[in-house]
């Protein structure tokens, strides 16, 4: 069959975030504890104040090493996440109500993919039909993970408002993150030595439905886009 020359769909995305988290792990391994710490919590801050990064991957790779390696601490792992992505979401707020929509525009330029006119345009809508709860569920999906901090600082959000969303989410994505899989982790390994195949399988879908709740509804609170009317 010819190629169609379509754009990956989201089976083909799912893959690579897999094949990419599987690599992250394997040079987790060869890391000193200490340094994935800070490596967890600098990668989700970067990530948090608007810098494209694999924050997500590097969380769940460290959390599930976390369960396999007795020299990571998963406590200690979940605190420095949880602390990179409520940081890295102050200094995002400040940096975009200091910046503004020029901000914007610089970051249009630098990072073209995403930051186009059509992810902000989005991430504005959700921002003024949701408010401070964009931020929260933000922490969910990528796109809006990245955009949070500083649109919420470039519409002028109340801090308080933005400072209650951003720990709750910062907690509840972070932390929670970490939990869920390390305990998988554990539970799994556990598992596998009794060859207990459906364990397995039913300890994944317990643990991933909490994420995939949070998710569909964070997927749900973002407005579909206005189609945009043609010029002659």
């Amino acid at each position: 069959m010819r190629a169609t020359g379509r754009t990956p769909g989201p089976a083909r995305t799912a893959v690579d975030r897999e094949e990419q988290a599987l690599h992250v792990q394997e040079w987790l391994e060869t890391v000193p504890a200490v340094s994935i710490y800070a490596l967890v919590a600098l990668v989700i801050g970067l990530e948090s104040l608007g810098i494209p990064l694999p924050g997500e991957i590097i969380l769940v790779s460290s959390a599930l090493l976390a369960s396999q390696h007795g020299d990571i601490d998963p406590v200690v792992l979940g605190v420095c996440a949880t602390a990179g992505a409520i940081i890295g979401d102050s200094i995002g707020y400040a940096i975009g109500r200091k910046g503004g929509r020029p901000l914007l525009a610089r970051l249009g330029a630098r990072f073209p993919k995403h930051f186009s006119e059509g992810h902000i345009a989005t991430a504005e809508r959700s921002f003024q039909k949701w408010g401070m709860w964009a931020v929260f569920f933000g922490r969910f999906i990528a796109l809006l993970r990245i955009f949070a901090g500083p649109l919420a600082g470039v519409l002028r959000m109340p801090y308080w408002k933005f400072l209650t969303a951003n720990v709750l989410g910062g907690i509840l994505w972070a932390g929670g993150t970490t939990a869920v899989v390390y305990y998988v982790g554990v539970v799994a390994e556990s598992w596998l030595k009794r060859f207990s195949w459906l364990g397995l399988v039913a300890a994944v879908l317990i643990g991933l439905t909490s994420m995939l709740v949070l998710r569909r509804k964070a997927r749900n609170m973002a407005p579909e886009r206005e189609p945009v009317p043609a010029t002659d």
